[in-house]
């Protein structure tokens, strides 16, 4: 393999977070300072973010058998960048006053951060599986990181059992994969099960469970069980990260093995998404109902949000689509950051317990009048309200819908903004 200039410049936002995670583990290892490790982890990131376009404009290219450098991970990774760095800024307030070591948790965020980025860049389901146990194993530890709260460990193990079980699935799912198309690439495995004709059961087998543990990452309903209680348990800046990042990486490399695996996004597997999306829609917004804390209400509203983004995945294929996904999903991050970062700026400094239930809140204008702000604005956008982000990315999905003919999808859709409006 020949490693050229436009390769490295490619793999920069990789390379620079790869560095700035061994740079922040070597600067723990010499002297534990919360503030010099905190602003060590906040540069790295800006490079990384910055370094963004030189990649998009040196690729696309395939860097390795694994790796690939084009618009699609240019654009998720630097979403995924700009959301990792919300989430360290937000953590520099909030554990100001925990007690124990503050230092390993922005370790722990940019080692997950560089999994994100592998996952979005794998063409490979070996990258793929890579990537995402590297993104996901330090949110074990994150989830958990404030243990001698009984939720925030509670919620932690709860995460770890759940997502090893969904590993195992997505593991068993490849195998079956290989024992039949012989590739583990996702062009090459496209064509093996295109030239096959009729998709075999042990290659339908293999497609459900890797969309399994997929779904249970995206937390799908009926595969979103854990989400509540890892939302509430998990520290407000981890609540953002999970809600965000974690997500938008898996989404984008299910969207990747869509578009290069035709195969998957046919007959069985149409009907299946479609199942998928409806139940989100509809079990997202019903549970918000009767919640009264904020971070539970959250992690049942983003599943909703994914079940309305699986409608544009749905009418896929068509570029239509793709933009339509890339604008909710950019509306989704941005107004969920907005909403987590109020919970943790309200929660800040670290007390033992987050600022989440909702008469944390009452009088909340008296006291921080442009947090209030914030919050009604986020709020205001995930319902959907026209002028902000989440009515734009609502319209957008509507119109996919229509064209596509996804009437249920589009009733659910409609329905499900009419419940959401009640408890946003």
């Amino acid at each position: 393999m020949t490693i050229t200039t436009q390769m490295i410049f490619a793999m920069l936002p990789l390379l620079i977070t790869g560095a700035t995670a061994i740079l922040v583990m070597l600067s723990i290892a010499i002297r534990r300072q919360h503030d010099f490790n905190a602003t060590m982890t906040v540069i790295g990131l800006n490079l990384a973010l910055f370094s963004v376009p030189f990649a998009h404009a040196a690729g696309p290219q395939l860097l390795t058998p694994l790796l690939q450098m084009d618009g699609h991970a240019s654009f998720f990774i630097g979403l995924v960048l700009f959301a990792t760095l919300a989430c360290s800024t937000l953590m520099h307030a909030y554990l100001k006053n925990h007690e124990g070591n503050k230092e390993e948790m922005y370790l722990l965020l940019v080692l997950s951060a560089l999994g994100a980025i592998v996952l979005i860049m794998s063409r490979h389901l070996a990258t793929l599986f890579i990537g995402l146990e590297l993104m996901s194993i330090p949110v074990y530890g994150l989830v958990a990181y404030t243990f001698r709260n009984r939720r925030s460990l509670e919620g932690g193990i709860k995460y770890l059992i759940l997502s090893a079980a969904a590993s195992a699935f997505m593991l068993f799912g490849m195998a079956l994969l290989y024992a039949e198309s012989g590739a583990l690439n996702f062009g090459a495995l496209g064509a093996q099960l295109a030239s096959a004709g009729i998709i075999s059961p042990f290659a339908l087998a293999g497609f459900a469970m890797i969309l399994m543990a997929l779904a249970f990452k995206l937390s799908l309903a009926p595969f979103h069980l854990w989400t509540p209680d890892v939302y509430e348990g998990a520290p407000a800046p981890v609540g953002a990260y999970l809600a965000t990042v974690s997500k938008v990486a898996v989404f984008a490399v299910l969207l990747r093995l869509f578009v290069e695996v035709p195969v998957a996004h046919t007959g069985i597997w149409v009907t299946f998404l479609t199942v998928l999306a409806f139940f989100s829609i509809a079990v997202g917004n019903l549970l918000a109902l009767n919640q009264n804390n904020l971070k539970r209400l959250l992690g049942y509203s983003s599943i909703a949000h994914f079940g309305y983004i699986f409608i544009a995945l749905v009418a896929l294929p068509g570029q239509q689509s793709i933009s339509t996904i890339n604008i909710y999903i950019v509306a989704y991050v941005l107004t969920t950051i907005g909403a987590f970062g109020v919970v943790a700026l309200t929660s800040s400094p670290y007390n033992g317990k987050d600022a989440d239930a909702i008469f944390d809140y009452r009088g909340l204008f008296w006291r921080r009048p442009y947090l209030t702000a914030v919050l009604t604005v986020m709020m205001l956008s995930l319902a959907g309200i026209p002028f902000t982000a989440g009515f734009i990315g609502k319209f957008y999905i509507a119109a996919i819908g229509v064209d596509a003919k996804l009437w249920w999808l589009l009733g659910a859709l409609v329905v499900g903004s009419a419940i959401g409006l009640f408890y946003y």
